[in-house]
């Protein structure tokens, strides 16, 4: 019996072992997989020029890129230089107008665009409830209320 107790102890722990192992694990809601995937921003060109004003920039283009009016870009240079741009809009072939909002730029400095996703829009009622009346909340003293004692 002796010799049976420590081979039994060792087949009932590796029982349990390979037990637990192949139960099938909980489903559980994974923050991660919940999230939307989003992407880091894109290199979409590079400083061509800059004007003695320094008001605004002309981007080339790096493969296709729609520049809609109004998308803000980063560009990224030397010495980490950084500058915020506001497209205007303009295109002419592989060059595209951006104004400076911030910072400084310079010639061949990096064109970054952050994509954001549009916002969707909630739904509007069809049908508008009406507005609930609020009480008053000092109501005007009605007639009649019987005794009513005066301070005077």
């Amino acid at each position: 019996m002796k010799r049976i107790s420590p081979l039994l102890s060792v087949l009932c722990a590796s029982s349990l072992v390979f037990s637990c192992a192949s139960a099938p694990k909980p489903e559980s809601s994974d923050p991660k997989k919940d999230k939307p995937v989003t992407k880091g921003p894109a290199l979409v060109g590079r400083i061509a020029s800059v004007p003695a004003d320094k008001r605004f920039v002309l981007i080339q283009r790096y493969g296709k890129w729609d520049a809609q009016s109004g998308q803000i870009l980063t560009t990224r240079g030397p010495d980490n230089r950084t500058a915020n741009l506001k497209t205007t809009g303009e295109k002419l072939g592989e060059f595209t107008a951006a104004d400076i909002q911030s910072g400084t730029v310079g010639l061949g400095d990096a064109v970054y665009l952050q994509h954001v996703p549009n916002p969707t829009v909630a739904p509007t009622p069809t049908e508008v409830a009406e507005p609930t009346p609020l009480p008053l909340e000092n109501p005007a003293p009605t007639a009649g209320l019987g005794n009513v004692q005066k301070n005077n």
